[in-house]
């Protein structure tokens, strides 16, 4: 008896979801859509993590550096006794212009040297192609992969470098990986630019007589013990390089590249970990309404199995496994759909982090949890008003639920109602006797307009942040950088140079700066006190002044220091003498990449005890003079690098094209799905529920185009009010994305275009308008007959 029960249970269910199925693909759709986003984010993720930490342990990355003018081996003995320090090793580095043929413009380069024959111990190369350094090989170097893949370099190709003021010709005999360069900046970048940057390495004993540098070494980098105290290795390491010149050591979490990597990851984790969670809360939320709703319609005939002898527990089975059916299709789909996407998107990620070996990795603990989600929020929804129907006692449950009982509504109490038609006075008391069920529903529909809003909105964000920081801020059109400080007469050398149409003079000085516990090693920025190139703006975009004695901060350093205008925060200089300066804060500025603070130069110059030096400059130039300005500054051994404003404006915005952009795209179709999910479930469960209604209203005359009146009208309101919601609830999961992605690295302003509002309304209103046509088909072939009887 048992099994014929549930012989019959199953074709019940089967015939359940048959007659659900257009339901059933686009609750499918929407699930695949939020678990396919959870399982692709948290994958790359995965795999990125995964990549650095095999990478750095593999190839012996340092955990302390410092650098130095020029210190004798002999210190190595002094550093060797440091406690806490199980290896390190010493090396010389320098930077240079290189010459590129085929390309205008210079680009700039790093030289480090290699232990000649023998491997180094810390920071280890990958060779991806061509052959190890020969010892002594003079004209010979290693190449970063990003460099010869930029230019399109083969082994045995040479550069032009200017290296301590002569230039060298050098033949690329190997391209190499290195974990202090995964992500390769060159002098004062916030972004990669693989064309213009390179990262070289040169025979130590050829290097050394390039830079007069014999005998002594001016960088070192040091792997410490398991229990060694950093703070202290660092403090020893700082005193014993002090009388060398030493800058201030920093450790891992300061290395540039490790930086950005894990600023690009925290990012990556934010917008990975939110937008996933969102799709799946809509998809958890919307079989819920769906089996609820499907529960519901099936009140009677729970009533009849409970009255022919079927148990409760065996009614409940029987909607469970409808929720297991619809999770299980879902999530094949999902976890296929997420880790092909994922695979994919990994590759590009590949192009900018620089890793031997990356591979996409998925954690079944991830996919668990998102279909753990989606199931068990759906099978709370069913067995909730499952409960509720089989509660009731067979009698009971088989009648009909009693209609609503007949009030006026607040419409029409205070008259409105008569402006109307009697049909649209139908649709309003509908709406107006179950606003519950209109609220849900209207905020199922939001939920897809405003995930619309919150894919589309972050490159609306981007693009103004562009703007603002290219053209409103930052107008200088080439940033130099040079070795060391010069004379400010240096730069009426610029200033002769062909297309030259404004130089400002830069000052930049490396310090640690502190206020109570906190701190944060940064620079001091020293510039005119009314820049037109390198400006500061507030937060209504207005430029900042500058006092003569002012000392003003960007706004994300200041949070970091938790200082406010007014307070005195203690400087202390990383270079040279190494003096202590204590400054009032007289303003806070804006800014959205990178974080500093700004000082009058003569300023800066006068609390260091120095004269008028500067060690850059700033320049508005002519573009029609392009090749001969750049040809005068390939041939300036005393600039190590340039920074064109232009190139990185595209660089950046390639960047993000090419990697959050399209996951943002990959976001948008799935947010696609979604609304079109939504609508067409909550129109289809109207015309299942009203059904017998709509067929009694066609028995007392009522016209097809009547009845779908009655029915559309009632979801066209629902999507009407659905829209303001959906615009508010988009504009704060914009508003939370944007907070938790103010980084040290950038801070993306909250700017949601109109056309972005417009964008979602008209997608939700065309997914509206089919879902309305594919129910009107349902409407079109009511049968009047057999919609009028009971349930047999």
């Amino acid at each position: 008896m048992a099994g014929r029960l549930v012989s019959s249970l199953n074709r019940k269910l089967l015939r359940d979801l048959w007659k659900i199925k257009g339901q059933l693909v686009a609750i499918v759709l929407v699930m695949a859509s939020g678990i396919m986003s959870f399982v692709l984010s948290f994958g790359v993720i995965d795999s990125l993590e995964l990549g650095r930490d095999v990478y750095y342990d593999r190839y012996q990355f340092a955990e302390v550096w410092a650098g130095a003018k020029r210190v004798p081996d002999n210190v190595r003995e002094q550093i060797a006794e440091i406690d806490g320090v199980t290896r390190f090793e010493t090396r010389v580095t320098f930077g240079g212009i290189v010459q590129v043929d085929g390309m205008e413009e210079p680009a700039t380069g790093r030289i480090i040297s290699v232990p000649d024959g023998y491997e180094s111990t810390l920071n280890k190369l990958y060779l991806k192609q061509g052959r190890w350094l020969l010892p002594d090989e003079e004209d010979a170097i290693l190449a970063s992969e990003a460099f010869v893949n930029a230019h399109e370099f083969i082994l045995g190709d040479t550069v032009d470098m200017i290296i301590n003021g002569k230039k060298r010709t050098l033949k690329i005999v190997g391209v190499v990986l290195s974990p202090e360069y995964v992500y390769a900046m060159g002098p004062g970048a916030l972004i990669p630019d693989d064309k213009r940057f390179g990262v070289f390495w040169m025979s130590r004993r050829a290097l050394e007589a390039a830079v007069n540098m014999d005998g002594a070494f001016n960088d070192v980098s040091l792997m410490l013990g398991r229990d060694a105290n950093v703070s202290d290795v660092k403090s020893e390491l700082d005193r014993i390089l002090k009388p060398y010149g030493g800058l201030i050591s920093f450790d891992r979490s300061e290395q540039m590249s490790n930086w950005f990597v894990e600023n690009e990851l925290t990012q990556l984790e934010t917008t990975g970990s939110i937008t996933p969670v969102i799709f799946l809360a809509v998809a958890a939320f919307l079989i819920n309404v769906v089996m609820t709703r499907q529960v519901a319609t099936q009140r009677v005939q729970i009533g009849m199995l409970k009255a022919v002898g079927y148990r409760e527990s065996e009614i409940a089975l029987h909607f469970l496994k409808m929720v297991m059916v619809i999770v299980s299709i879902g999530s094949v789909i999902g976890l296929i759909g997420g880790v092909w996407l994922g695979a994919g998107l990994l590759e590009l990620y590949g192009t900018y982090f620089r890793f031997p070996d990356l591979r996409y990795i998925y954690s079944i603990d991830v996919m668990v949890f998102a279909v753990f989600l989606c199931a068990g929020s759906a099978t709370a929804g069913t067995w909730i008003a499952m409960k509720q129907a089989a509660s009731l006692p067979p009698a009971e449950a088989m009648r009909p639920e009693s209609p609503t009982e007949f009030k006026e509504t607040i419409l029409e109490r205070i008259g409105v109602d008569r402006i109307f038609s009697f049909l649209s006075r139908i649709v309003l008391r509908q709406v107006e006797r179950r606003p519950i069920r209109a609220l849900l529903s209207s905020i199922g529909v939001g939920f897809a307009l405003s995930i619309l809003i919150f894919a589309n909105s972050l490159n609306d964000s981007v693009i103004h942040m562009m703007n603002i920081q290219y053209d409103v801020g930052n107008r200088e059109d080439l940033m130099l950088s040079f070795v060391e400080p010069r004379h400010k007469k240096a730069l009426e050398e610029i200033r002769l140079m062909p297309g030259v149409m404004k130089v400002e003079p830069l000052r930049d000085v490396p310090v640690e700066l502190s206020h109570g516990h906190l701190a944060k090693r940064t620079g001091i920025s020293g510039i005119i006190p009314e820049p037109d190139l390198h400006r500061m703006l507030d937060q209504d975009l207005n430029p900042v002044e500058l006092p003569a004695n002012g000392f003003i901060l960007s706004r994300k350093l200041a949070e970091i220091l938790n200082v406010q205008i007014g307070d005195v925060v203690k400087a202390d200089v990383l270079e040279e003498k190494r003096p202590e300066l204590y400054l009032p804060v007289t303003a806070i500025y804006d800014e959205f990449m990178g974080i500093g603070a700004m000082m009058d130069i003569e300023r800066v110059n006068s609390l260091l005890n120095e004269g008028p030096v500067v060690t850059g400059a700033a320049l508005m130039i002519d573009p029609n003079w392009n090749g001969p300005l750049y040809q005068n500054i390939k041939e300036i051994p005393s600039i190590i690098g340039m920074t064109m404003m232009d190139k990185m404006r595209e660089i950046f915005e390639q960047l993000m094209d090419e990697n959050m952009m399209r996951m943002m795209a990959v976001y948008i179709v799935f947010a696609g799905i979604i609304a079109f999910g939504v609508i067409y479930n909550t129109a289809r469960i109207a015309f299942s529920e009203r059904s017998r209604e709509l067929a009694s209203l066609r028995v007392l005359g009522l016209t097809r185009g009547e009845v779908a009146y009655i029915l559309f009208g009632e979801l066209a309101i629902v999507v009407l009010i659905a829209i303001p919601i959906g615009m508010l609830l988009g504009y704060a999961m914009v508003a939370g994305m944007i907070e938790s992605l103010d980084t040290e690295l950038f801070r993306i302003p909250l700017y949601i275009k109109s056309n972005t509002y417009a964008y979602a309304v008209i997608v939700v209103l065309i997914s509206t308008l089919i879902s309305f046509y594919l129910v009107w088909r349902q409407v079109d072939k009511i049968d009047l007959v057999t919609a009028q009887k009971g349930v047999e």
